[in-house]
């Protein structure tokens, strides 16, 4: 019983500081044009992902998306990433700018993660 709870705060404690190390973050990704350009919701999560991991120094977390990202200077959307133990941490991402079919975003992780659901 005591692993199970020193294994949940330690997931949320990671979550947390992955948030903590994501202040003012940003990427760019090349999209097939349209107008506006659309970046699917997969395609975010798998980046968000990789760059969460290689900000962290931790394996790939599970980023989800709830749908595409209009290349539109502005637009925010919220992606959830799911931590092993199904605490959560909101990640919030805003288009900076469009060039092209280049959609350039930040993100930015909550500065705490919610508890598992039972």
């Amino acid at each position: 019983m005591f692993t199970a709870r020193t294994t949940t705060g330690i997931s949320i404690l990671a979550a947390a500081a992955v948030g903590t190390l994501l202040v003012g973050c940003s990427a760019s990704v090349e999209v097939k044009k349209s107008t506006p350009p659309k970046l699917s919701a997969d395609k975010l999560a798998g980046t968000l992902s990789e760059k969460l991991a290689a900000v962290s120094g931790q394996p790939k977390p599970h980023v989800s998306c709830p749908e595409d990202l209009a290349g539109k200077v502005g637009t925010t959307l919220r992606c959830t990433l799911t931590a092993d133990d199904g605490s959560t941490l909101g990640i919030t991402v805003k288009v900076t700018s469009v060039s092209g079919g280049r959609i350039h975003y930040d993100f930015k992780a909550d500065d705490k993660a919610s508890p598992a659901t039972k």
